[in-house]
Order: C-alpha cells, then sequence, then structure tokens
C-alpha cells in the first residue's frame, strides 16, 4: 500500500490553544456516538480486505450470482469465497437467496454500492484513473 509521504516538519497541532467554544458547543450534540463508531469501524474493516473488495465490486456490477459463479470469476475457492461472504452478510453488506441448490448473493442495498463507487472513485481520481 503506497501512503502518501507528508511534511514532517508540519504541525500536528496548534501552536497556540485558541478553542471556539460556541463553535465546538453546537457542533457536540452531533457527535458519532461510540455504537455507531463500533459498527461503522467493523464495516470499514471488512472492506479493507481486497478479496471482500473483489466480491462486492463483482455484485454490483452483475446485480446477483451465485458462489459458483464468485469463484470463477473471482478465480477463488469455494471455501474461501463462502466464508468472506458469511462475514459481509453478518454486516448486512450481502444478502443471500436460496434457488434450489444454488445460493445467490447479491449487495444488501444501495448504500453499499455508493461506498464503493466513492471508494473507486477516490482511488481513480488520486492515480489519474491508472490503477487496475
Amino acid at each position: 500500500m503506497n501512503i502518501p509521504s507528508y511534511d514532517i516538519e508540519a504541525p500536528d497541532a496548534c501552536e497556540v490553544t485558541a478553542c471556539d467554544e460556541a463553535r465546538v458547543a453546537l457542533l457536540r450534540p452531533a457527535n458519532l456516538g461510540c455504537g455507531e463508531a463500533n459498527r461503522l469501524s467493523e464495516i470499514f474493516a471488512a472492506l479493507s480486505d481486497p478479496t471482500r473488495l473483489r466480491l462486492l465490486d463483482a455484485l454490483g456490477r452483475a446485480g446477483e450470482l451465485c458462489v459458483c459463479d464468485l469463484c470463477l470469476l473471482l478465480d477463488l475457492r469455494q471455501s474461501n469465497v463462502s466464508h468472506q461472504l458469511r462475514l459481509l452478510r453478518s454486516l448486512r453488506l450481502v444478502k443471500n437467496r436460496r434457488s434450489g441448490r444454488n445460493v445467490f448473493y447479491s449487495l444488501d442495498d444501495s448504500h453499499v454500492a455508493g461506498l464503493l463507487r466513492m471508494g473507486l472513485e477516490h482511488v481513480r481520481e488520486a492515480a489519474g484513473g491508472a490503477i487496475r
């Protein structure tokens, strides 16, 4: 992973303490709560795995795929795909449905697609669209 370098001489904190108490007081009621922060961090942790991102991307592009198709498309073993999908389902990032002997997966909702889209836009913008 390429981490941008920053000027190590730049200060990471204010040189003087001059708080805007009125602004802080207005912002404080909307602070992210610990429960929501924990849930959100679990989602971002799940999204930090390249295999899970590839699964979500494939589902986002296809709409719905069975486990067998995901294995073939991404050149992954069924045990790995099933394990990753189970984790993604537990976080409500994907949903599944059974049809006969097959299990089909899709993104849980448009929020998941939006997270992927925005993340990819950010990555591609920073790379000038050159990453694949």
